[in-house]
């Protein structure tokens, strides 16, 4: 008996001995269980029509924007950051792919896609309206990395077989085809532009209801249910677009601050921007409460600059105003397309870091799917328009030396068809109606009101050729001659 419980004994030694070498195997194998060795959760939120220099910490007078203000202390801020477009859906479309709007031919607003002015001396190239499905997107690659995909807000990269849950995400709330509510206010819909809207997916709201508040509470809630998976949320809001819609006693608040010699005049515009700085604040408190704040990266931006026309409930008043810089939405001057980016990753990202190296939006992409642990097969494209931003959130003293385009071959309010170059301090807008070109000095003249072209004709077409190669590179659309206007004239 007693040679048989030794036995026993050293047969019970040996199975644990292999279940023990077994468990380390798979341990080896599988992801690690302590939550550090996680990839990091991912907040994008992008605001719609938000101007450089609407936030507190970017100069802005009128406004108050506390949380962002608390928000950029603890992270990195960049003050050249620019969108690849000076309107909206090509931005997006660029976050997405990771690639120039240009080469997307995606370079308008999707609801003006095929739908471009005949009466102006050049007639803007019919573009495209939706994301490709040949594209692979951030969502996507996320996806398959194992987060949990979650888009909440504005989408605008088009029509219903192009909508987010096509295109990599698990959740999609309140994204369509279009590029703006009929109201911010419960029920969210009516007439604009001329047509019926709504906003899909926020039923059983309450009259008073505002809709940034209502995407926070439903993105509140998908970061509570993701679990112990990482989560992407894509929270795009629609503020602060038109309609100019704020709560009243936010804009009382306003009303009563209100001062001739301020730059920002807009008391509406300045509610729906203290709104999105509380919804900021709570999504950032509900981090904290759920004790993943210190393994969340967020990133806040504006898909391109502050719009200036008069609209909503002050028509005697600019929405807003991007001094120090030049004009605003729709122009390639850098009211049009510089834009606030603040990035906070926590172990990583320095608290109260500025970086004042140029970067762009494009370059989101490769660095979020970068620091997810990610690693998507970048075609050639994807690895010349976008970089990965990480050296910088590193260090916020590196630079990635390059030259940064635009092109936008459609008339808006504050242009007409224009493409440009920036390389260094210098940056050169051509025009396409008549080829005239301005050149600017971005570190002398920030507010670009000095054209140099005339003085430094060498430099204006060194960057000239430059701009011309690369709209040939990625096959740019260009706007024709419209011959019902030039025999007219």
């Amino acid at each position: 008996m007693k040679r048989i419980a030794n036995r026993f004994a050293a047969l019970c030694m040996v199975l644990a001995l292999a279940l023990a070498s077994s468990s380390s195997l798979r341990a080896a194998d599988a992801p690690a269980a302590d939550s550090s060795a996680k990839p990091p959760n991912i907040v994008c939120i992008l605001v719609d029509d938000l101007g450089w220099a609407d936030l507190g910490c970017y100069g802005a007078d009128l406004h108050e924007t506390p949380h962002l203000d608390r928000l950029a202390a603890g992270a990195l801020r960049f003050t050249h950051a620019c969108t690849p477009s000076p309107v909206c859906t090509p931005t997006r479309a660029s976050i997405m792919s990771g690639k120039h709007p240009a080469r997307l031919h995606m370079t308008i607003w999707r609801e003006a896609a095929a739908d471009q002015p005949t009466d102006r001396p050049l007639l803007p190239p019919v573009v495209e309206a939706n994301l490709p499905h040949s594209e692979r997107t951030l969502g996507e690659v996320l996806h398959d990395a194992g987060y949990v995909t979650a888009h909440v807000g504005k989408w605008h990269l088009g029509s219903v077989g192009h909508f987010p849950e096509t295109q990599g995400f698990d959740v999609n709330i309140a994204g369509n085809h279009w590029g703006a509510p009929a109201t911010h206010f419960f029920p969210y819909r009516g007439r604009f532009f001329g047509e019926g809207r709504y906003v899909p997916g926020l039923a059983f709201g309450k009259p008073g209801e505002y809709l940034a508040d209502r995407l926070t509470d439903e993105s509140l809630s998908i970061m509570r249910k993701a679990g112990d998976r990482p989560f992407f949320l894509n929270l795009w809001h629609y503020g602060v677009h038109s309609p100019i819609d704020a709560k009243p006693a936010d804009i009382d608040q306003f009303r009563a601050k209100a001062r001739p010699e301020l730059h920002h005049q807009n008391v509406a515009y300045a509610g729906m921007v203290k709104n999105l700085d509380d919804n900021v604040g709570r999504l950032l408190a509900a981090l904290d409460e759920l004790g993943i704040a210190d393994r969340t990266l967020v990133v806040f931006s504006s898909d391109n600059g502050g719009f200036l026309g008069p609209t909503g409930r002050e028509p005697d008043r600019p929405v807003t105003n991007n001094y120090p810089l030049r004009s605003g939405k729709g122009s390639l001057y850098e009211g049009g397309i510089r834009v606030p980016l603040i990035v906070r990753w926590p172990g990583v990202t320095k608290a109260g870091a500025v970086c004042d190296a140029p970067v762009i939006s494009t370059d989101l992409y490769r660095t979020l799917t970068e620091v997810a642990g990610a690693t998507p097969s970048l075609d050639a494209a994807q690895q010349v328009d976008g970089r990965s931003l990480t050296p910088m959130l590193r260090d916020a003293s590196a630079t990635i030396e390059r030259a940064f385009y635009w092109h936008y071959p459609h008339y808006y309010s504050t242009t007409t068809p224009a493409s440009a170059i920036r390389e260094g301090d210098w940056k050169l807008i051509e025009y396409h109606e008549d080829g005239r070109v301005e050149l600017f000095n971005l570190t002398d003249d920030p507010g670009e009101s000095h054209d140099l072209a005339a003085a430094n004709s060498d430099k204006a077409t060194q960057l000239r050729d430059k701009l011309h190669a690369w709209r040939q590179d990625v096959n740019a659309q260009m706007p024709t001659s419209n011959p019902a206007v030039s025999q007219a004239h």
